[in-house]
């Protein structure tokens, strides 16, 4: 295995783990009331994740690059990237409890002291990292029992899976697709990579977020049981989970459709 492809590999694992994470934030948001100071407390994660993510496409263009000049079909490579995808959403399931107990202490100190960096500093002493792994929580039945997974919309649940799955293979695709193309259209072909990722970002912020937002925001005016609000984060996840395995039957005609616009 390359440098190359273990950097990828962690950097795509890293960006689905926070990704995954980033639905339970809803449930401490609705849970406690503060709504904003949880969004701005995990806007640090985002940036996180999103720098890991600039990342992603010069390596993905090395790794290309390098099986254009060996005449190597990449695709075992790519497939080990999309799995990074499926094991960092699944990461991310394992951690939600513990994330959730030290998200929502994280956000009683940002109230108290008003700083984001200050809460950084102090969570990496060597007394609240023992803190941290004291805390631990694993995933139990009985928080999952009882929901009322029947009142989130199918559709919604559908389009969520087909998006995560764009998602997953936008990028990559993109830039596998310049395997199969002359000299002259690899450039084009792999900066398709925004283009889709672009669309699915815009299906997602029309077609999903929209409707994960009522029900938190139904949830939070009482209007619907918390529980809702858990059914729904359990479904997103799950449906991203599913996401990223459709994303290994998509990645090989996702490439061959975009590399077909450029012969």
């Amino acid at each position: 295995m390359t440098l190359h492809l273990t950097e990828l590999i962690v950097l795509t694992l890293i960006v689905h783990l926070i990704d995954t994470l980033a639905y339970s934030v809803r449930l401490n948001s609705v849970k406690s009331g503060k709504f904003a100071l949880s969004i701005s407390l995990f806007n640090i994660f985002v940036l996180v994740s999103r720098t890991a993510n600039m990342f992603q496409a010069p390596l993905i263009g090395g790794l290309i690059g390098i099986s254009i000049l060996k005449h190597h079909d990449p695709l075992s490579d790519i497939r080990l990237v999309i799995l990074a995808a499926t094991i960092g959403t699944l990461i991310g399931i394992v951690f939600i409890p513990t994330f959730l107990k030290l998200f929502s202490k994280a956000v009683d100190k940002l109230e108290v002291k008003g700083s984001v960096p200050s809460i950084v500093v102090e969570a990496l002493s060597v007394n609240n990292m023992k803190r941290i792994v004291k805390s631990t929580t694993r995933p139990r039945k009985r928080m999952v029992s009882r929901l009322r997974f029947r009142e989130i919309p199918k559709r919604f649940l559908i389009l969520n899976t087909m998006i995560t799955a764009i998602y997953t293979i936008g990028v990559v695709s993109a830039y596998y697709a310049a395997f199969f193309v002359d000299d002259k259209y690899r450039l084009a072909a792999s900066a398709s990579s925004g283009m889709i990722n672009g669309v699915a970002t815009i299906l997602l912020t029309l077609l999903v977020d929209p409707q994960s937002a009522i029900i938190t925001d139904q949830a939070m005016r009482s209007k619907r049981p918390y529980g809702d609000v858990k059914a729904l984060v359990i479904m997103l996840i799950g449906t991203k989970l599913l996401g990223t395995l459709i994303g290994q039957l998509l990645i090989y005609p996702a490439a061959q459709i975009i590399a077909s616009f450029y012969h």
